[in-house]
């Protein structure tokens, strides 16, 4: 099946439910057994159907195996949020005494658990460039575990070279982790590129309604049960309801990032053109540094981006366009049907690279009319 037509049809096992077309919402702790034979059984093989309601439900399986089929994986573990999927991920393949290869424009949540919790337990914690490519052998020792990648880069939007750093960390038995949430398992192929477990904050285009949290590992059959494992272990799950809404977003997925894709293009087209504009932080751009390597790897584009302001631009200017605008609300997360925009500082979370530029503005295209947010940002310039 093409993509399109399997986020429809996974995951739905009608036949298992009466003919409803979405699967129901399983709200379970207990799980009962008719007889010993069945209870011992089942412990044996704690991952193999219902279980514990911790351990998954059918409304759990239902998203994990969509979301796994529509990226390659072998199979997903649901988490309750986007940082605690990065989290499992990182703790089911680091201990003390390794070395954690960790890209320098990464999510900044992500930053501080490697700065605080990894490194408190004795994981040495390495940034790299995320230029740096096929580079990353230089940087290899011999407790490095986890090679870290997000493409692209947090704020900054760099696209990582993924299958020449993949290629190096195969060379080298070690695991490499991916944050995957900018073009979701529907426009990067992870598992073709290499990738060992492709992560998903599904609280941002899976679910698509600003209204969950939820969070996605996809692994292949050599990591899934390590991360299965170590998710159970941190009593790590997500509530049935917000897996249903993940699974209802994921429907729609294709359309949603076709328009927000399309509205994102439209506003990079006009900003180019405003004075107070210096460049453009989008991987679908075709100026931006990245655009290349987008084009070889990516198969489509979402609705972040980024923007540099000129030097020029002052802190009370900034506060007046931002404080007044009528569309584009200011608030954290993305992914949504709404518009949002942030004020952003790439420097403040950078240590192994440089980032020297104008104020940076970080804009999530939503699905409004497009005409509309374009007089949002003109009003505000003229602001």
């Amino acid at each position: 099946m093409r993509k399109k037509t399997r986020l429809i049809d996974s995951g739905r096992a009608g036949s298992e439910h009466h003919g409803v077309v979405n699967p129901p919402v399983y709200h379970a702790s207990t799980v009962l057994f008719p007889t010993l034979e069945k209870l011992k059984e089942a412990s044996a093989n704690p991952f193999e159907g219902v279980y514990y309601g911790r351990f998954g439900t059918p409304t759990h399986f239902a998203l994990e195996k969509s979301v796994a089929e529509l990226e390659g994986g072998y199979a997903t573990v649901t988490t309750s949020s986007g940082l605690a999927a990065i989290t499992t991920a990182l703790l089911a393949f680091l201990k003390a005494g390794d070395h954690l290869l960790m890209v320098d424009s990464v999510y900044g949540p992500t930053r501080k658990f490697c700065d605080g919790v990894l490194q408190n337990m004795g994981v040495a914690v390495e940034y790299y460039d995320p230029l740096i490519g096929a580079g990353i052998k230089n940087l290899l020792r011999d407790n490095t575990r986890v090679i870290f990648l997000e493409s692209p880069g947090s704020l900054s939007f760099e696209v990582q070279d993924v299958p020449a750093i993949c290629a190096i960390a195969q060379q080298n038995s070690i695991t490499t982790l991916l944050d995957n949430t900018w073009a979701t398992a529907l426009y990067f192929p992870a598992f073709a590129h290499g990738v060992d477990v492709s992560i998903h904050a599904a609280t941002k285009y899976i679910v698509g309604h600003a209204d969950a949290m939820l969070g996605l590992i996809v692994c292949n059959e050599t990591s899934y049960r390590k991360v299965k494992e170590t998710a159970v272990q941190l009593g790590q799950t997500a509530g049935p309801d917000d897996v249903y809404l993940g699974l209802r977003g994921l429907r729609t997925l294709e359309l949603r990032l076709k328009q927000h894709a399309e509205n994102a293009q439209a506003l990079c087209e006009w900003l180019t053109q405003q004075p107070e504009v210096e460049r453009i932080l989008y991987p679908a751009w075709p100026a931006f540094e990245g655009h290349r390597l987008w084009q070889r790897d990516f198969t489509g584009a979402c609705g972040l981006f980024g923007l540099v302001l000129k030097s020029s631009v002052t802190e009370p200017a900034l506060e007046a366009m931002l404080n007044d605008m009528r569309h584009f609300k200011m608030g954290y997360s993305w992914g949504g049907f709404e518009s949002l925009i942030l004020p952003t500082d790439p420097a403040c979370s950078r240590t192994a690279t440089h980032w020297q530029a104008g104020p940076c503005l970080r804009i999530h295209a939503g699905l409004e009319a497009v005409e509309d947010l374009i007089a949002d940002l003109q009003s505000g310039f003229e602001r």
